[in-house]
């Protein structure tokens, strides 16, 4: 089930950074970067994001997030994340087709660390095309992505 969470609340918060740093430790193993900033969360940090968060539950547990920010007619997801110990049953996918339904909206964005080719290879799949590439550091770059709805 997927729900809207309430960053401001304590209970969701912490689980979200339960959530959000094991997954991201994942991509920072998998890019060779650990300064990544989901990485540097706390609670206080999360609750001043300004972000809409949905969660995806399989019974109480949250096993999976996404946080966006809407402009206009853009999606821009700012985090995505599963939980390691529910990769691989769909959980992303079902929280991006999730926020595809918002109304008003025709495009989403997104971007990921350039050598995460698991997350380059799911958005392709869902249908992100990349827009381009930026460097951030000599050993950090960050891949963009864009995927038009309807």
């Amino acid at each position: 089930m997927i729900k809207k969470g309430d960053i401001a609340n304590m209970k969701f918060a912490e689980e979200v950074l339960r959530v959000q740093i094991p997954s991201y430790l994942v991509e920072a193993e998998l890019i060779d970067f650990y300064e990544i900033p989901p990485l540097k969360d706390t609670i206080h940090t999360l609750q001043q994001c300004e972000e809409i968060f949905y969660g995806y539950y399989e019974q109480d547990t949250l096993c999976g997030a996404i946080s966006i920010k809407i402009e206009v007619n853009i999606i821009d997801i700012h985090r995505l994340m599963v939980h390691p110990q529910h990769f691989r049953k769909g959980i992303a996918k079902k929280l991006i087709d999730f926020i595809s339904h918002e109304e008003g909206v025709d495009t989403l964005i997104v971007s990921t660390g350039s050598k995460n080719t698991p997350a380059i290879q799911f958005y392709q799949k869902n249908g992100f095309v990349k827009t381009g590439e930026t460097t951030i550091t000599e050993h950090l770059s960050i891949t963009s992505f864009q995927k038009m709805l309807g």
